[in-house]
């Protein structure tokens, strides 16, 4: 798939649409990838990583969450690249997942949070598979706690696995873990967790589409995210504009 570098990192020139279909394909053809949702906080966490640079660049597909990404995209020239937000990507792909077959694994989220969100999604598809769910804790796991996950999941057989672990550590999770686990997908999907079993209020549809959700989050969690957004904004800004982004030759 085509992809336009921003910062160094390679975003997937795609939409919301376009994302579920290589998805279906993917599944359809027993791959094994690695998908990243990027933000522009993750990608700035990217972008100053080479390890994290590598795992963007490698990904299956590095989607655009944030319209500031899909302007840079389309500043390029590709007019038809959209946001693909994890909430939003999330809700879809469990619609799909109901009506095409496709089962689901949730890791991640806090104590609770895995367990209600299998919940609520089956409640809004009731024919929808959701084989697993595990919630690990903060601290890094043992080698045997690990190799437990790894057979976990396995044995759930999951054609996606879902991880909110936050980024970056989601993304390192993913990277380290891809060639053990069988799921054909791996994705990061970050707060998307907290927003469908309401532990985070999403901002009014207009601030999204203008590219302002930014500024409802730090309205609602300023102390934890004020140095992402005061900081992080003006560094991408003054990023863009000394090295303009391009397609990926």
């Amino acid at each position: 798939m085509t992809r336009v570098d921003v910062l160094g990192v390679h975003v997937s020139v795609t939409n919301l649409d376009e994302t579920v279909e290589t998805f279906a394909r993917w599944i359809d053809g027993g791959e094994r990838q690695l998908v990243c949702v990027s933000d522009m906080n993750s990608l700035l966490h990217a972008s100053a990583d080479d390890q994290l640079t590598k795992v963007f660049n490698t990904s299956g597909l590095t989607v655009p969450d944030g319209m500031p990404l899909v302007w840079a995209g389309r500043k390029a020239g590709f007019e038809r690249m959209g946001r693909v937000a994890g909430p939003d990507l999330l809700e879809r792909v469990m619609a799909e997942a109901a009506d095409r077959g496709w089962t689901q694994y949730f890791y991640g989220g806090a104590e609770g949070v895995a367990e209600e969100l299998r919940d609520t999604f089956r409640e809004r598809h009731p024919a929808l598979k959701v084989v697993g769910v595990h919630c690990p804790p903060y601290r890094p796991l043992t080698e045997a706690e690990d190799a437990a996950v790894v057979a976990e999941l396995n044995s759930a057989k999951p054609d996606i696995i879902w991880v909110g672990l936050g980024a970056p550590k989601q993304e390192r999770w993913m990277a380290e873990h891809r060639d053990r686990l069988d799921a054909a997908i791996l994705i990061g999907v970050g707060a998307a967790f907290d927003f469908h079993t309401g532990r985070l209020d999403r901002a009014p549809l207009w601030m999204q589409r203008a590219g302002l959700e930014w500024s409802y989050r730090l309205y609602k969690e300023p102390k934890r995210l004020w140095r992402r957004y005061v900081l992080g904004i003006p560094r991408f800004l003054v990023g863009v504009l000394r090295n303009p982004p391009k397609p990926v030759s």
